[in-house]
């Protein structure tokens, strides 16, 4: 898929979250690479068999002081070649993306993956 499209694909994703989640998004970065860089893997200890399709970066709200903004933007990384290795169709893509990019926010609005998986995410 080109890289267009694929971010097209990100924007119709954003435009389904709720509102209340749109707004608060403020000075995050939305970046698509291919694949996790060796660094990341290495950094997150993922396993040969482990897949990653995306990665939040930065200060998760929860974490900020009441006057303190961040001096860069966070950022939300989309492994575009890593969702499509896993996905048959343009549709499954577009879920992966949109799954993933809520799980992502999650960690923006400072819940982590033991919460997550705990409500079934």
């Amino acid at each position: 898929m080109e890289r267009r499209a694929f971010e097209d694909l990100i924007q119709e994703a954003m435009q389904e979250l709720p509102k209340e989640f749109q707004e608060k998004l403020t000075n995050v970065a939305i970046i698509v690479e291919d694949y996790p860089s060796r660094e990341t893997v290495t950094r997150l200890n993922l396993l040969p068999d482990e897949t990653l399709f995306g990665l939040y970066e930065g200060v998760p709200l929860t974490e900020r002081g009441f006057f303190a903004e961040p001096l860069h933007p966070d950022r939300i990384l989309l492994f575009q070649r890593a969702i499509e290795d896993e996905c048959e169709s343009t549709e499954e893509i577009k879920e992966e993306i949109k799954v993933t990019l809520v799980h992502e926010i999650a960690h923006f609005f400072g819940i982590d993956d033991d919460y997550l998986e705990e409500i079934g995410y």
